[in-house]
């Protein structure tokens, strides 16, 4: 069998890179954070976080809206001071896909109901809040449940959890992108 002469993180770098070529982008600013997306992924530097808070300062992180018609489960975050969707940092050799699974365990103790599709969105943030300085590059992908039934949380990073009906999202204590993401997501945008 014929050895491998690439690079030990290609084949990582390409299964990644394949999430985010599997986005179509909403508007202008989804291009242009796609396209800084691909050329940071292309140069080689390194695309997961090594070490606690923010070490590489860019990362990659895969978001998670927990949705239910129109209804999206936010936590209120204590590093970042805000309500967001669930999510982490995507771990070296870790698919994100494979982080949405791992995460939605984690911090709200619950089974993905169905397989991960491609994510919805991407975004590039500057953090804010308690770890403020850093940039996530953050996938956005969708998992849907019932919000009739009780979730747990982890209650060392997050005060609480809450359903919102979309058009009661706390935007301005919320990640920017929030309008953006629910608008693409109403609209109906696909997530193969």
């Amino acid at each position: 069998m014929r050895q491998s002469t690439a690079p030990p993180d290609h084949a990582e770098r390409t299964r990644i890179r394949a999430e985010f070529q599997s986005i179509r982008p909403l508007d202008a600013l989804e291009h242009t954070h796609l396209s800084d997306a691909f050329a940071w992924i292309d140069s080689g530097a390194p695309l997961c976080r090594i070490a606690k808070p923010a070490t590489p300062a860019k990362h990659l992180v895969a978001y998670f809206a927990v949705v239910d018609g129109d209804h999206i489960l936010l936590v209120d975050h204590r590093n970042a001071q805000r309500w967001l969707p669930t999510g982490g940092h995507v771990e070296p050799g870790e698919h994100p896909r494979r982080t949405v699974l791992r995460e939605l365990k984690e911090e709200l103790g619950l089974v993905a109901p169905h397989p991960i599709a491609a994510p919805l969105m991407v975004t590039c943030t500057s953090t804010v809040g308690l770890t403020a300085g850093h940039t996530d590059v953050s996938l956005w992908y969708v998992v849907h449940a019932d919000r009739t039934r009780p979730v747990s949380f982890d209650a060392s990073e997050f005060h609480s959890v809450r359903w919102f009906a979309f058009d009661e999202v706390p935007f301005a204590r919320s990640d920017p992108h929030m309008r953006r993401f629910i608008a693409k997501l109403s609209a109906g945008h696909s997530c193969d």
